[in-house]
């Protein structure tokens, strides 16, 4: 999935975000506290990931020109749903043609030309374009006009229920704004919306 970001304007940076246990002491007394650490990408070689689950990873797309409320960023969060990547051998040729599905995460400075992940001709080509190709230049994407791309392997072992015919399979990814509102935008929906209705009289 190419999305090409414009969160407050064009000029954005990508944080990486993922939980962290604090250790037992006189900072966490009951052994429960944990944070969310979040590390800027500065180039692309920084912005090649997988999801993991069990650090919570997430990324953030912030406007760091324009501030909310409390002083933050602006900006959304890119959460994973299910996923992996390809259990394909690097030398297999869709790893080849289709470097990209390595990883989950890229990110890079707009191009206009670079509009697929796998290269303009993902069939004639040997291998090796598009995103691993592009970011070989490890370009800056702090504070730049960013693209990320997102690639969502389901992974799918077939069973008998899905023949002759494949019932439906979830794949996808939510983007949930992370301070891009000074407040729960829902706080002003009028009450006849939720159900209610109030007469005077």
């Amino acid at each position: 999935v190419r999305l090409d970001f414009d969160v407050d304007g064009p000029v954005n940076s990508v944080y990486e975000v993922h939980t962290e246990e604090v250790p037992a002491g006189p900072e966490n007394p009951h052994g429960n506290a944990y944070f969310a650490k979040s590390t800027r990408l500065d180039r692309e070689s920084d912005a090649q990931h997988t999801v993991d689950s069990l650090a919570g990873r997430y990324w953030k797309i912030v406007n760091e020109d324009a501030r909310n409320f409390v002083g933050e960023p602006t900006g959304y969060k890119l959460m994973p749903k299910a996923n992996t990547v390809s259990f394909a051998q690097p030398g297999a040729s869709i790893r080849r043609r289709a470097g990209f599905i390595a990883k989950n995460l890229w990110v890079t400075p707009y191009q206009p030309e670079e509009r697929y992940a796998a290269g303009d001709y993902p069939n004639q080509h040997p291998g090796g374009e598009g995103l691993p190709k592009w970011t070989e230049a490890d370009r800056s994407i702090e504070a730049t006009d960013v693209v990320v791309w997102y690639t969502i392997g389901s992974l799918h072992p077939a069973r008998l229920e899905d023949w002759p015919v494949m019932p439906v399979q979830y794949a996808g990814f939510m983007l949930q704004p992370s301070g891009f509102f000074d407040r729960n935008p829902a706080l002003d929906v009028p009450a006849h919306a939720n159900g209610h209705h109030h007469r005077n009289g």
